[in-house]
This record gives C-alpha cells, sequence and structure tokens, in this order.
C-alpha cells in the first residue's frame, strides 16, 4: 500500500467562508498553494480540562439522551402513521439504526453542553417552568396533535362551519403573554452548566424538527428520473408516495418550528432547507437550463473537489451545523457569544466528515449504490493517480459504463484510503473545538460521537 501524506489546504467558500481542508500528494495545484491563515479564537474564560478518560469511562452518546431519542422517534412514528398507513413503513425504515437519529442527538447533546453558559438560560429556563404550570407548553404540540391539521380546516377558522356559502368569520387568535420575569436572584454573571443537565420543551421540540426535515430530505434524495428505465428505490415506496411523504413532513416541521420563538432559529432551519435543495442540485448529473441548454460537468479535478465539497457541506453539513447552533440559540445564548460558533463549527466539520465516510462505504460495497452524478471522494483521488479517470468524472459518469470504469479505478487506486484520512481530519477539527466548552459527560460524548462517525461503531 502506498504511504500518503495528509496536508492541510485551505480553500475558503463564499457560502459560509469557512476554510475547506482535504488531503493530497505533496504536489499542488497553483491554486491549491494558496493558504488562508485562519485566527484563532482564544477561551472565552479560564477553562481547566481534565486528562482524557479511560475507554471504559467514556460514555455512550446515544445513552445519556436514550429517553428523548425513545420519545422523539415514536412520536415521528405516530405522526407519519396518522397521514397514510404507508408513511409509517417509510418511517420505520428510516429509524431502523441508531445513525438515522445522528442529526437529533447533535441537538440534543449540545443542549446539555451549553445549557446555563448564554446570558439569557435563567429567562429562557424561567419561562419553561412557567409555561409548563399554566399549560402553554402545550402550545408547542398543536401543529402535531390537533385533529384540524388532519382534515381541511383551518386551524384559526371555525370547525362548526356547515358549508362554504358563507366566507369563513376568522378567529383570532388568542395573544401570547409573555412569562413574568424570573426572580433577580436567579440571574447569574459568570456562566455555568445548569446542574444537574436540562432539557428545554423548545429544544426537544427543535431534535424533532431537525429529524423531520432529515427524513423529508432522504426521501425526496431516492425519487428516481422516471425518464430513465433505472430500477426504482430499493425501499420501493414509489415516487409519488416518497415526495408526498417529504412534503408532508417538511409542512409540519415548519409549523412546529413558527412556535419556538426565536427569529434567529427559524432563519437557521429554514437556510438549511434550501441548503439541502441547492446541495441536490450540484449532484445531479445533468441540468435544463432555458439560457444556457445542458449545464455539464467540471473542467478540472479542483473545480470538482470545491463542487464536491460544498455539495458535501449543503446536502449534509449544513443541518447539522445550524441545528446545534439554533439549539444553543434556544438555550439563551445571545448574539457575540462564543458558543454558538462552537456548536456550528462542530456540526459543520463532523457533518464532512461524516459524508466523507459514506462516499467511501458506497465503493467499498462494490458500488451497488452508485449512480450517475457528481465524483465524490474516491473517485477524484483515484482521477489523481490515474489521468484516464477525469473525462468520466468531467461528464459526471453520465455515459455507459462509466461507473463500472469507475470502479475499477478506484479499487486499484489509495482513493478509499485517502478519503477516510480526509474524514478524520475533518474529525479531528471537529474534536479540537470541543476544547472550547467547558469539561462535562456530555461533552466526553460529543468526542466519542466523532468517532462514531468516522468508524461507524454505532
Amino acid at each position: 500500500m502506498r504511504r500518503w501524506a495528509c496536508t492541510s489546504v485551505q480553500k475558503t467558500f463564499s457560502f459560509q467562508n469557512q476554510p475547506v481542508t482535504r488531503c493530497s500528494r505533496r504536489h499542488y495545484s497553483v491554486q491549491a498553494q494558496k493558504v488562508e491563515h485562519t485566527r484563532t479564537r482564544p477561551d472565552p474564560f479560564p477553562i481547566q480540562h481534565e486528562p482524557a478518560p479511560t475507554a471504559k469511562t467514556r460514555p455512550d452518546p446515544y445513552a445519556l439522551v436514550a429517553p428523548e431519542l425513545t420519545h422523539l422517534r415514536g412520536s415521528l412514528l405516530s405522526l407519519l402513521g396518522s397521514a397514510h398507513p404507508g408513511l409509517s413503513e417509510i418511517a420505520r425504515y428510516y429509524f431502523l439504526h441508531p445513525s438515522k437519529q445522528l442529526r437529533s442527538l447533535i441537538v440534543l447533546l449540545f443542549s446539555h453542553a451549553t445549557n446555563g453558559l448564554g446570558r439569557n438560560w435563567e429567562e429562557k429556563r424561567w419561562a419553561a417552568v412557567s409555561e409548563a404550570e399554566t399549560g402553554l407548553s402545550e402550545e408547542l404540540d398543536r401543529p402535531l396533535k390537533l385533529p384540524d391539521v388532519l382534515n381541511n380546516w383551518h386551524p384559526s377558522m371555525p370547525n362548526n362551519t356547515a358549508s362554504f356559502e358563507d366566507v369563513f368569520e376568522l378567529r383570532r387568535p388568542g395573544m401570547r403573554e409573555p412569562p413574568p420575569a424570573p426572580p433577580q436572584s436567579t440571574k447569574h454573571s459568570i456562566p455555568h452548566l445548569a446542574s444537574p443537565p436540562l432539557l428545554l420543551p423548545v429544544q426537544l421540540r427543535l431534535a424533532q424538527i431537525v429529524e423531520m426535515i432529515h427524513i423529508a430530505s432522504r426521501l425526496h434524495h431516492d425519487v428516481q428520473d422516471t425518464t430513465t428505465d433505472d430500477e426504482p428505490p430499493q425501499e420501493g415506496f414509489g415516487n409519488k408516495l416518497t415526495i408526498l411523504g417529504g412534503d408532508f413532513l417538511l409542512g409540519r416541521a415548519s409549523a412546529a418550528l413558527s412556535r419556538l420563538g426565536e427569529s434567529e432559529v427559524v432563519e437557521l432551519v429554514a437556510g438549511v432547507i434550501s441548503n439541502i435543495v441547492e446541495g441536490e442540485m450540484l449532484r445531479m448529473k445533468g441540468m435544463e437550463s432555458p439560457s444556457l441548454g445542458q449545464i455539464g460537468g467540471t473542467k478540472t479535478l479542483d473545480d470538482a473537489w470545491d463542487i464536491y465539497l460544498r455539495k458535501t457541506y449543503l446536502n449534509t453539513a449544513s443541518l447539522m451545523a445550524k441545528s446545534a447552533r439554533a439549539a444553543v440559540v434556544l438555550g439563551g445564548c445571545r448574539e457575540g457569544e462564543v458558543w454558538k460558533d462552537i456548536a456550528y463549527a462542530y456540526g459543520r466539520y463532523l457533518g464532512i466528515a461524516y459524508q466523507l465516510v459514506e462516499d467511501t462505504l458506497d465503493y467499498e460495497s462494490g458500488g451497488e449504490n452508485l449512480t450517475p452524478g457528481l465524483a465524490t471522494g474516491p473517485a477524484l483521488f483515484a482521477g489523481e493517480e490515474h489521468p484516464e479517470l477525469r473525462p468520466l468524472i468531467q461528464r459526471n459518469f453520465a455515459e455507459d459504463g462509466d461507473i463500472e470504469l469507475a470502479i475499477s479505478y478506484v479499487s486499484k487506486s489509495a482513493g478509499i484510503e485517502r478519503t477516510r484520512l480526509l474524514a478524520q481530519s475533518y474529525a479531528d477539527k471537529a474534536r479540537e473545538v470541543l476544547q472550547l466548552l467547558p469539561d462535562s459527560e456530555t461533552k466526553i460524548a460529543l468526542d466519542v460521537l466523532t468517532d462514531c462517525a468516522v468508524n461507524r461503531t454505532w
């Protein structure tokens, strides 16, 4: 096996102004030699770091929030089944493996790891307690449980109207009064973690919303191109039910999102949905444009790498990054506090590492899941070793036999090994970011999660 040097080459993309790192040989193109030096941010306050625990004492990330994940899984299974019996089968497929709940797990763990650190934490906690005592917390469940939503009635209109002959009389929604201000004695100036760890109802609902968006994106991802003779998706749910199921989940997620009470969170999650759509467009093997006609593939390997890593962020990492940031915002983190940035950076690095490993598994499994479209890490690394593979990459493997040739070239190269090295480098960056958090069991669990994502030790 050849030995490859893992060298960091940073390229800054406009979509998030974040450096992107990939492993390559020590021979670089002119473009790859432009390295931007990033500034390190000092710790928000002095943190004493304890020695890393042994493997026997490292907590299981899933075990820390197992009750919440079980509740989330059950509620989503019930939600989909209430819409159409066929959607229950889809939901069970997407919850058969712990990795299917990775996004909601990140939300719950980062909530645990940062609740209490934000300047508005006491106000958030006090509001949650007050709403629970007055029954207002049930409003979070209204978009998901009201029978009105499963029928044609408008939730803000009377449901006893006999016909449509008269215009519905609009019912003004009741004004939601803010909870009373917390006592002065509960406010603190020095940030410290909530003890014992506490999850707010809005954070639990965010985890559910994130899972809805993820499942919807997977459903839409599996829609087949009916203009070809390709086989239907392995799950066999059918295009129509698959599309409608994804749309149903996005609609429910949007309704629940509006009740979280944070405009920044709404903006973050809405941005995720548009990011996923952009990523899917980059992944497609070809697009028709009224002005440009058929849009082809990339011209050079550098361009292919740029688009591939951009697609990886948009399709996979943006949901992890922005949902982790949203969880910290819901925990009372205000503008300018570093905890939001830590959460975003961790989710971004972990998401890219996770997807890079996913792309290696496609080739390690024999290429059964490979379809024409954008080249992934193993093929791009193989293209650096075998120039004859580059024309296939440029046309997005659109011709007959291209995928079989790509599998052959990847098997003769170090593409899979180098992609895994690249994934490990991103996982290491996620682990480095965690050092800015105060020590806790949840912080260790987030560190363990990086190993799970790369080594697939679920």
